[in-house]
């Protein structure tokens, strides 16, 4: 039996149970990030401190893209369930929630998950948007970090989302993500996330 039909034939209470694990660790860590970012954000407020409002702008910055990319991961998981897709959820917990078996999927399926994750990051821009008020440099870079986690999973993603559309296989598509995508994706997202901190503040 090959190791995606085990995933499938687990009891769908230890399925739910392993990814009840995921989702409390994504939790904790988005949590200790926004609290950190409360606190600099305070701090720099009641002072007026230039090393409280850098602080405050570094906790932004990792607030922004850590709350994004779990909004981003937790909707292509929404868009794997959606799709009907087969999936299995691995034991051991980090960003990634689930494992796609590429060779039981189709293509449409594939499209489906995929595009999930973008919509997943664009309301976690809305969202942080909504919430906190981009009046002050630090806050701007909330937005302007969630803007450039987009920006950089846009880089990443749609070019095999693109290519897979001549090829029909995914799997292959993705294999083309090297060290020079990943940097050029990068300096992408900087560039954006500056533009997006200049235009909010």
């Amino acid at each position: 039996m090959q190791e995606s039909e085990i995933e499938q034939t687990l009891p769908r209470a230890m399925r739910t149970m392993r990814l009840g694990k995921h989702a409390l660790l994504h939790f904790v860590i988005w949590l200790g990030a926004l609290a950190t970012f409360a606190a600099a954000d305070s701090w720099s407020t009641v002072t007026g401190l230039t090393f409280a409002a850098l602080l405050a702008i570094l906790a932004a910055v990792v607030t922004g893209i850590t709350s994004t990319t779990i909004i981003h991961e937790w909707f292509h998981f929404l868009g794997a369930w959606v799709s009907g897709g087969r999936y299995g959820i691995p034991k051991n917990k980090g960003l990634f929630v689930y494992d796609w078996h590429y060779s039981e999927n189709s293509v449409k399926q594939f499209y489906i998950m995929s595009i999930a994750g973008t919509v997943g990051s664009v309301a976690g821009i809305a969202l942080l948007w909504s919430a906190v008020p981009t009046d002050t440099a630090a806050r701007a870079a909330l937005t302007a970090a969630a803007i450039a986690s987009l920006a950089y999973g846009a880089c990443v993603e749609w070019p095999v989302l693109r290519r897979t559309q001549r090829s029909g296989d995914p799997l292959a598509e993705l294999s083309k993500i090297d060290s020079r995508v990943l940097t050029r994706s990068f300096a992408v997202a900087i560039a954006v996330g500056a533009m997006a901190w200049w235009a909010l503040t």
